[in-house]
């Protein structure tokens, strides 16, 4: 095995953002509490200047490197600029957060960006090994985030569930890939494909390998039946990482299916298939019909999360590029609707106060009524409310389930997504048409305000020209 200085070049966004990460734990390390603002401003320019070497190493088409480990392509290059963004708005919401609970150390920062190189790993992963290596750095930052705050016992509690189950969802899609590795004597993953593709005499084994691979990448999705670890983890862990937990790593999430579902095993899809859809109907069934029993807003959005995760899924199970587009189109609109809603929830929140309960939500209109119009749209949005980005997606995934024969589970979507519009559209009447109970000012940091204005509006100006998101997907699906 030899390494050419091309294979550097092309994993640079990866080492720049590693070795920030690092000079950014040492840097804080020694700085003063009056200093503290450093380090916010560090990791934003790291990220900043991660997504300037990505857009740097933009591929025109896929480059192999570090011995076929990693690979560089279109799709994974746009993920990852849409991570970077996603993080880096996140930063911006939760610095006032984290500053008034007394919480605005470098170890929210260094671990943000080290879970951000662990979903960079897995949007590029191209062997079993690069791919467990992000998940379990990913995984590992997510875990110690959700107990940042260690004096509080909800937090602990969910930081423990979340491990647990964490690790088991990891040992369920290790051991499948260990299977598939036993079977095709290959990591790699055009490898894997090829062996799979000549191998008609283990396909039974084959087949319990992706059972076990299926589950592990169901538990990562939050999806049903393994779902329950979601609400908990939202609902204990601190309100910014709730909200990193709920948007990039989706993306990430999205690429590891892909990576191995589509280009490792897309000759077994007729396997697979069926196991997703089940996945995809049971997850909108119980995220929709379970989000609207609940009074906490973080626990909504969660088995909101839930929701859409069974609808993203709806486009996989397709195994058509197109299909495959729709639900990457999904993946993007769903995280920046999710990053937008959490970010209004740090708004209201306050030194004392967290604005985690629907009623909190009343009379926002009269509080504020710029911010309650960024709600709405948001709302709407993931209602799937036309002409929202919202909306689009939803249509992406539905029109490609009809041209694949699926009418039956498209029909079942849109009935879900009906129920689903209930829980969403009485938040929008708790803005509306209910009196405040708590009537502070809002008060917010100028950039979050114009980062949380930007959100919002986005989903509203994408939704009237969504075509041109949905050509880049399809277009970097090659």
């Amino acid at each position: 095995m030899t390494l050419a200085v091309t294979d550097f070049a092309v994993v640079m966004p990866e080492i720049f953002l590693l070795t920030m990460a690092c000079l950014v734990l040492v840097i804080d390390v020694y700085l003063p509490e009056t200093m503290r603002n450093l380090t916010y401003q560090l990791s934003q320019g790291t990220l900043i200047g991660t997504a300037l070497f990505i857009v740097a190493m933009y591929p025109t088409k896929p480059v192999l490197a570090m011995n076929n480990m990693f690979v560089s392509d279109q799709m994974g290059a746009l993920l990852k600029l849409f991570i970077c963004g996603i993080v880096f708005m996140a930063f911006i919401y939760s610095r006032g957060y984290l500053r008034d609970r007394n919480l605005l150390k470098g170890e929210f920062f260094v671990l943000g960006l080290l879970a951000t190189l662990g979903m960079l790993v897995m949007v590029s992963a191209h062997t079993f090994l690069t791919i467990y290596l992000g998940l379990e750095l990913l995984s590992l930052s997510m875990y110690a985030l959700v107990a940042l705050n260690r004096d509080s016992a909800q937090s602990s509690e969910a930081a423990m569930k979340y491990f647990v189950l964490g690790a088991l969802a990891s040992g369920m899609l290790l051991y499948g890939i260990s299977i598939i590795y036993g079977v095709t004597g290959q990591m790699d993953l055009a490898a894997v494909a090829n062996a799979i593709k000549a191998d008609h005499e283990h396909h039974t084994a084959l087949v319990f390998g992706v059972v076990f691979i299926v589950v592990g990448l169901g538990f990562k999705f939050g999806a049903v039946p393994f779902h329950m670890w979601v609400p908990d983890v939202y609902q204990g862990a601190p309100t910014p990482v709730t909200l990193l937990i709920s948007s990039a790593p989706k993306l990430a999430a999205f690429a590891m299916l892909m990576r191995l579902l589509v280009d490792g095993m897309q000759h077994l899809h007729a396997d697979w298939q069926g196991m997703i859809i089940v996945l995809s109907v049971l997850s909108m069934a119980i995220g929709n019909l379970v989000a609207i029993a609940q009074s906490n807003i973080k626990r909504m959005l969660a088995y909101s999360t839930i929701s859409h995760v069974g609808f993203l899924m709806l486009g996989i199970l397709t195994a058509t590029k197109t299909g495959y587009a729709a639900a990457m189109f999904y993946t993007i609109v769903y995280t920046l609707m999710s990053l937008g809603g959490f970010g209004v929830i740090l708004l209201l929140s306050r030194a004392g106060f967290e604005a985690d309960k629907l009623d909190d939500f009343k009379g926002l209109n009269a509080r504020n009524s710029w911010f309650a119009f960024i709600m709405l749209i948001l709302m709407l949005s993931m209602a799937g409310m036309p002409p929202l980005l919202g909306f689009w997606a939803k249509w992406a995934v539905l029109s490609e389930l009809i041209n694949s024969g699926f009418m039956w589970i498209a029909i079942t979507a849109v009935m879900f997504s009906v129920i689903g519009a209930y829980y969403y559209l009485r938040i929008i009447k708790l803005m509306y048409f209910d009196k405040p109970e708590d009537t502070n000012p809002l008060t917010a940091d100028n950039d979050m305000q114009v980062a949380l204005s930007v959100n919002g509006l986005a989903i509203l100006f994408l939704g009237l020209v969504p075509q041109g998101l949905l050509t880049v997907c399809l277009t970097s699906l090659g």
